[in-house]
């Protein structure tokens, strides 16, 4: 996600603006979900085992100095495999890898617990397969040339957040959560028009992917799930024992 090039005002004002639609993107994760319902719900599985691919992407760029020349989504080079691989790694240094894998690890958890894991796990495949699908169908098959495209999971986390925020918008009666939810593509697309930034473009591919899906499948889905059906271990349980003192300390 971080720009590490051009010039370094454009740079701070790009990496501003970034994190700033994430703010909407995770307040409008976190509403959909209920903050105050989270120590209730099961323990994201399915998100934590997504964030442990991108840590092993990150582990295998350290120990492998040819990582990213074999994985990443350089137009230059081919490999059918490079649209997948290169969303697992990372080239924005060490704080800007930092905060892809939180925002990927946050992102995920609220996602599979309003959606379940394995629509979250296909919504992520979405971040990363629907934007280059949108790009051939409008005629823009070379690629991006833009060196922050190369590589990192930021895109396919945008995209996975703004579909809590199309659910938002659709489920929410609350003026102010709905404007909230609106408020993502809506910057998303400012960023994109204003800044040629990606990551604003891809929100707002995400919100519309998940506005459809909530749309077609609210009948199915059931956000409230881990509310009214309890499951055996909740993140409260969880962080019960690790706050628990040890005996005879």
């Amino acid at each position: 996600m971080f720009e590490t090039g051009g010039s370094r005002m454009d740079a701070v004002l790009f990496n501003l603006t970034t994190a700033a639609l994430m703010v909407l993107v995770f307040l409008s994760a976190r509403t959909v979900v209920g903050v105050e319902t989270i120590m209730k719900r099961r323990i994201p599985w399915f998100a934590a085992g997504l964030t442990s691919v991108a840590v092993a992407g990150l582990v295998t760029q350290v120990c492998w100095s040819g990582a990213m020349d074999l994985f990443d989504a350089d137009p230059a080079k081919s490999g059918w495999w490079r649209i997948v691989t290169s969303v697992f790694m990372q080239n924005g240094g060490p704080v800007g890898d930092a905060y892809n894998l939180l925002t990927l690890a946050v992102i995920a958890a609220l996602a599979e617990w309003f959606w379940s894991g394995p629509l979250m796990l296909a919504l992520f495949a979405g971040g990363i397969f629907l934007p280059q699908l949108v790009d051939t169908l409008f005629g823009a098959t070379g690629g991006s040339t833009d060196p922050r495209n190369f590589a990192g999971s930021s895109g396919a986390t945008y995209f996975l957040g703004a579909t809590l925020a199309a659910a938002l918008l659709l489920r929410s009666r609350v003026v102010k959560e709905r404007l909230l939810g609106a408020s993502v593509p809506v910057f998303g697309l400012v960023l994109w028009f204003a800044q040629e930034n990606g990551h604003g473009l891809v929100a707002a591919y995400g919100f519309v992917l998940g506005g459809v899906v909530w749309l077609v499948g609210r009948r199915l889905l059931d956000p409230e799930r881990d509310l009214t059906r309890a499951p055996r271990r909740t993140v409260g349980s969880v962080a019960a024992i690790v706050r628990k003192p040890r005996a005879g300390v």
